[in-house]
């Protein structure tokens, strides 16, 4: 059972230091359930590392985070049965197929092995990777690897999905049947917190935004309220008057490149 809480995700003055450096700086957030709550900012900004800390991975130097009100660094056993995480960079076996692989994590999780293969095939049409099921997963296009990795981290139902920059390097049609499928999960209770590098995925898509830069949260709102309080007409606007940033920097020639292969 999971303590009775509006929000899904609460962070209070977390601080995490690399070195000399620190990557989060006293960053508190409030995200209630069943949202979807965008966070933006250039790189280096300390996104990932935000992510990181909710998700279990590192632990924070300072402050307290909780998701469904366990506290992400003495209770991360349990903040782990309620999350599903996609990062950057795709995390699947390349040696083995699509469904091995997804039946592999659902078996890790306890599931049957009946249902870790329903599962599976469910999640291979919900992605349009059934043609490519029974193929080795090195055989896959960049485009469809991503695809894979964003499968897997929905095999065991999770309450709350971190996407970290989860569209990168999809093509805009595979692009837009993610956003339909975040769609379907909040629609269904999830909640979803998730950085892009692509500002049209965050006015689509989130009920919130904070903007990150230099490890601070320096905005926080809806898409409408950054625009009005900035006087900007377009997310891109917003980024660039609260970072000096242009959001076109952050694409890459290989994010195009891969476009076009997936």
């Amino acid at each position: 059972m999971t303590p009775a809480t509006a929000d899904a995700i609460v962070a209070r003055g977390l601080v995490k230091r690399f070195g000399a450096t620190t990557a989060v700086d006293g960053v508190d957030l409030t995200i209630p359930a069943g949202t979807v709550f965008g966070l933006l900012g250039p790189n280096g900004a300390g996104k990932t590392t935000i992510v990181s800390i909710l998700a279990t991975l590192v632990s924070p130097d300072e402050g307290q985070a909780s998701v469904h009100g366990y506290d992400v660094t003495t209770q991360a056993h349990r903040v782990r049965q309620l999350i599903g995480l996609t990062g950057q960079y795709a995390s699947v076996d390349e040696t083995l197929t699509g469904t091995e692989n997804l039946v592999l994590i659902g078996r890790l999780t306890g599931a049957s092995r009946k249902d870790a293969k329903e599962r599976a095939r469910e999640l291979l049409a919900l992605f349009r990777l059934t043609d490519a099921a029974n193929r080795a997963v090195k055989s896959y296009s960049g485009g469809m690897r991503r695809r894979l990795d964003l499968a897997a981290s929905l095999v065991p139902r999770p309450r709350v999905l971190f996407l970290d920059e989860p569209t990168t390097g999809l093509d805009p049609r595979s692009r837009n049947g993610l956003w339909e499928i975040v769609r379907k999960l909040v629609g269904e209770g999830v909640t979803v917190l998730l950085t892009t590098q692509y500002l049209e995925e965050a006015d689509q898509l989130a009920d919130q935004i904070a903007v990150i830069d230099h490890g601070r949260v320096i905005a926080q709102g809806t898409s409408a309220e950054l625009k009005a309080v900035t006087g900007a007409d377009t997310l891109d606007e917003v980024f660039l008057s609260l970072t000096g940033h242009d959001t076109t920097e952050a694409r890459t020639e290989e994010d195009d490149l891969e476009e076009v292969s997936a």
